[in-house]
């Protein structure tokens, strides 16, 4: 982590949102720390999965950056048991893996966004102000609508006519952007960024895998696909 970079602006308005760091190594975690409290932030610092687990559960903050590799359970298996128990705070993995099937394994076990290491300050922070602001707009945000296909953000609840969809996190948050602007082709840049918040190698096949997982799940029982390829510009939800 390129610590010493940090910004030399003044705190933002974030001592409302507060963050759990969860980090195994003392000097990784303070860093991190720190610079979340420079920004404002009231951060919480925990050194394995197992407090991880009971402090986020407990606390439920605002959002968690979590290292992979921790003593007592790592962090995938800290992200699949607190999406179990329904916990849906944003969740940011730290990782020293590079391999892109690590990290979509990473965000179907339920993470929100993946930040491979050594990563720079700035990247940090906005990829938090971005978890932060998905956050808030999947919370608030009123139902959505397209043919026989609803989507309800408070709920976190997917459905085609009376069948109720399962997704992941990410799952959810593609189809909610992709519903939110029915009819709009977007861009694959557009989506890698409000999805990961940054860019996260455009050139990767990581969107293509997720509208693939979407398609198979919307369309299980046989009906009309709703969500389209645009070759060379992105994807759009319109009625068939």
């Amino acid at each position: 982590m390129a610590c010493d970079t940090v910004s030399t602006m003044g705190p933002h308005d974030n001592a409302a949102h507060s963050i759990v760091v969860a980090e195994d190594d003392p000097a990784v975690r303070t860093a991190v720390t720190r610079v979340l409290e420079l920004e404002g932030y009231t951060v919480v610092g925990v050194n394995d999965g197992r407090a991880a687990l009971d402090t986020i559960s407990q606390r439920e903050p605002d959002a968690v950056v979590m290292d992979v590799m921790m003593p007592f359970a790592d962090g995938i298996t800290v992200c699949k048991e607190l999406r179990h128990l329904g916990v849906r705070t944003p969740i940011l993995l730290l990782t020293a893996r590079h391999e892109i099937g690590d990290r979509v394994a990473g965000l179907d076990a339920g993470a929100d966004d993946y930040l491979v290491k050594p990563f720079a300050v700035d990247e940090l922070l906005a990829r938090v102000r971005a978890l932060l602001r998905r956050h808030e707009s999947a919370t608030s945000g009123s139902p959505l609508s397209v043919a026989d296909l609803s989507l309800d953000p408070a709920k976190h609840q997917v459905m085609r006519g009376s069948r109720l969809i399962d997704l992941t996190k990410t799952e959810f948050d593609l189809l909610q952007i992709l519903m939110e602007q029915s009819g709009i082709v977007l861009t694959r840049d557009y989506l890698y960024e409000q999805i990961w918040g940054f860019n996260f190698e455009t050139n990767s096949k990581s969107l293509d895998v997720y509208i693939g997982y979407l398609r198979r799940k919307l369309e299980d029982n046989g009906e009309p696909r709703l969500l389209f390829t645009v070759r060379g510009v992105g994807y759009v939800v319109r009625p068939s």
